[in-house]
């Protein structure tokens, strides 16, 4: 099924939701930060029952150091990192951020590490897709409610 024909299969996220969706993820995200980082990874490790890492950036506008959980999907030497927001019709705050500054650091449970974050081609994203679900089988669902391509970044050692 294409990304056109799945989109109009499910029901899109409105703004409303967008706008609710995105301050409750705000709060749980500072909270899942805190007890990730101070527990090592142990606790708060998991979203859905998948695995989570933490990703450090700097804001686009404000240059400011963010960091954020989001899911776990190892590919090569390093992740990919998906822009769904959950179906949302807009991309996430933090994709400007990656495409402003894309030298990027992440923590999976205890281990750190620093990586260049690139969107991914058309082709790319074709090959990686299929990893992605496989890690967060929801990502599947997240394309099908929303009419936007969902964004991948592919996160490699420079």
């Amino acid at each position: 099924m294409s990304e056109a024909t799945a989109s109009k299969s499910s029901k899109e996220m409105t703004q409303d939701e967008y706008v609710r969706f995105r301050g409750m993820v705000k709060a749980v995200s500072k909270l899942n930060v805190l007890v990730y980082r101070l527990s090592g990874g142990r606790l708060w490790n998991k979203m859905y029952g998948r695995e989570i890492c933490l990703v450090t950036m700097k804001g686009a506008k404000s240059g400011k150091i963010r960091t954020i959980p989001l899911m776990y999907v190892p590919y090569k030497d390093g992740i990919c990192l998906v822009a769904s927001l959950g179906g949302a019709p807009q991309n996430p705050v933090w994709y400007k951020n990656l495409i402003a500054h894309p030298e990027i650091e992440y923590q999976y449970r205890s281990t750190k590490k620093k990586v260049t974050a690139h969107l991914a081609s058309d082709e790319e994203r074709e090959e990686v897709w299929p990893i992605c679900v496989e890690h967060f089988p929801q990502y599947a669902d997240y394309k099908a409610r929303t009419s936007r391509k969902i964004p991948v970044f592919i996160c490699l050692p420079s």
